[in-house]
């Protein structure tokens, strides 16, 4: 189950994201540092595609791979957006709600899994991954290249896009599962 190279990457996407976190909070007095977060994220970002085109392509899927891929993204997302309010580059408010969707949804796909239905991640749930790498990108760019009122309005539109589909991919989920709370 490990010894899959799909896996394997996935395993190393989780434990890049301590070193991202690091990276992240050391850029705040080295641009250095924000430079070579921006190079993990981006490799961890790919890392993502990469797996599942193997996985797919080789048949390797497994029930691990499933279950720790999506892990491995949330987990990637959460630290650099846990940084970010560390560093008062974000609000923890609009942070929670992309934070919160992230779990609800999670709940919502174990309850389908305990009734016997998988719920695979929908297109609007893709378009809102790369709405939150997306996200990333830009508070690390705009941090490093420091481009003042224009990279702040444009970390500021990326964020309220990500938080506008995070509640629609959310809302989807809930309505495809909505069988599930008639019972």
């Amino acid at each position: 189950m490990f010894r899959t190279i799909p896996n394997q990457i996935t395993l190393a996407r989780i434990a890049s994201v301590p070193l991202l976190m690091f990276l992240i909070l050391a850029g705040a007095n080295s641009r250095t540092a924000t430079l070579l977060a921006i190079a993990v994220f981006v490799l961890a970002a790919l890392s993502d595609a990469v797996d599942g085109y193997l996985a797919r392509s080789f048949r390797q899927t497994s029930t691990f791979g499933k279950f720790a891929d999506p892990i491995a993204d949330k987990l990637l997302i959460i630290g650099a957006l846990l940084c970010f309010v560390q560093l008062n580059e974000l609000l923890a408010a609009p942070v929670m709600v992309l934070i919160a969707r992230e779990f609800l949804v999670t709940g919502l796909r174990i309850l389908a899994i305990d009734e016997g239905t998988a719920i695979g991640a929908s297109v609007l749930g893709k378009m809102k991954m790369v709405s939150h790498l997306w996200l990333v990108l830009a508070v690390l760019v705009n941090r490093s290249f420091e481009l003042g009122v224009a990279g702040d309005l444009a970390v500021s539109a990326v964020l309220y896009f990500a938080i506008l589909l995070s509640l629609v991919s959310g809302a989807e989920y809930g309505f495809r599962l909505r069988r599930l709370f008639s019972r």
